[in-house]
C-alpha cells in the first residue's frame, strides 16, 4: 500500500485586492449601522437638546404649555440626569444594551399610565441568568446605580429651583415686560418643578418594584446577598424620603405611587 504523503504546508502571504474605494465605503456601511437598526438609537438623534421633550411632555400631560425660552445650561443637565431615573430600570445583561435603546417616555400624570410594580422582577427573575447569585447582583448593581445618580441630579435641582425662585422675584421689576415673555418664564418654572416631581416619583415606585423584586427572590432562591440588597434599597428608600429639595405640586399635581 503506497504511504501518504500531506505535504507541510507554510503559511503564506494573502494580498488584498480590494480596492482602497471599496474598502473606505465598507467603513461608511458599517459606520451607519451603529444607530438605527433594530430600533437603536441613531447617532444623529444625539444632540444637546436630546432630552427637552421631557419638560414639553410633562406640562402637556398636565393640560400647561411648555416654555418656548431655551434651555439653561443647568435646565439642560437637568433633564439629562433626569432621562436615567425616570427610564424603567433594565434587568438585563449589559451586552444587550451596548448600543442603548433610547425612547420617549410618557409622563405619570397621563390618565393611560399604569404603574407595575411586579413587571421590574419578573423580568428579573425570568430573564436566562448562569445562576440565582447573578439575579441577586443585577439587583445590587441596579439599585446602587440608582444611588449613585441621586446626588448629581437633586444637586442639580437645587440649583435650578433656587434660580427659578429669584426669577420668578425678577418678574415685578423687569420693565416693559411683555405677556408672552411673563407666560415663558413662568412655563419654564412650572417645567422645571414638573420634571423634578416626576423624578421622585419614579424614585419611589423603583423602590417598591426592587422590594417587590427582592422578596421573590429570597422565596425562589434564598441567599445571603439579599441582606446587602436590602441595606441598598433601604438607604436609596431614606434619601428618596428626604430629598435635598421639596418641588412644590403645580397645579395640584401632587405626587402619588400607584400600583
Amino acid at each position: 500500500m503506497p504511504e501518504t504523503c500531506f505535504p507541510i504546508r507554510t503559511r503564506r502571504r494573502i494580498r488584498c485586492r480590494l480596492p482602497v474605494q471599496t474598502l473606505l465605503l465598507a467603513s461608511v456601511t458599517l459606520g451607519g449601522c451603529s444607530g438605527g437598526d433594530f430600533g437603536r438609537t441613531r447617532e444623529d438623534f444625539r444632540n444637546d437638546d436630546m432630552h427637552r421633550w421631557i419638560g414639553s411632555e410633562a406640562t402637556s400631560s398636565v393640560g400647561l404649555h411648555a416654555s418656548q425660552f431655551q434651555l439653561t445650561d443647568n435646565e439642560r443637565q437637568l433633564r439629562d440626569l433626569a432621562y436615567p431615573l425616570i427610564e424603567p430600570p433594565h434587568s438585563r445583561p449589559a451586552w444587550k444594551s451596548v448600543f442603548g435603546d433610547y425612547t420617549s417616555l410618557p409622563s405619570p400624570w397621563r390618565q393611560k399610565v399604569i404603574f407595575d410594580r411586579t413587571a421590574y422582577g419578573r423580568q428579573l427573575i425570568d430573564e436566562p441568568h448562569r445562576s440565582h447569585s447573578s439575579r441577586y447582583a443585577q439587583l445590587i448593581d441596579d439599585v446602587r446605580d440608582d444611588i449613585t445618580r441621586f446626588e448629581p441630579f437633586f444637586a442639580t435641582a437645587v440649583r435650578v429651583l433656587d434660580l427659578d425662585r429669584k426669577r420668578n422675584a425678577a418678574l415685578a421689576h423687569i420693565s416693559e415686560l411683555s405677556p408672552r415673555e411673563r407666560a415663558d418664564a413662568v412655563a419654564r418654572m412650572e417645567e422645571n418643578t414638573l420634571v423634578v416631581q416626576w423624578v421622585q416619583q419614579c424614585l419611589e415606585q423603583r423602590i417598591s418594584s426592587y422590594h417587590w423584586a427582592l422578596e421573590r427572590l429570597v422565596l425562589q432562591a434564598p441567599d445571603n446577598m439579599a441582606a446587602d440588597a436590602d441595606r441598598l434599597i433601604g438607604e436609596l428608600a431614606a434619601q428618596t424620603a428626604n430629598p435635598p429639595v421639596a418641588a412644590q405640586p403645580v397645579i395640584g399635581r401632587a405626587l402619588s405611587t400607584r400600583g
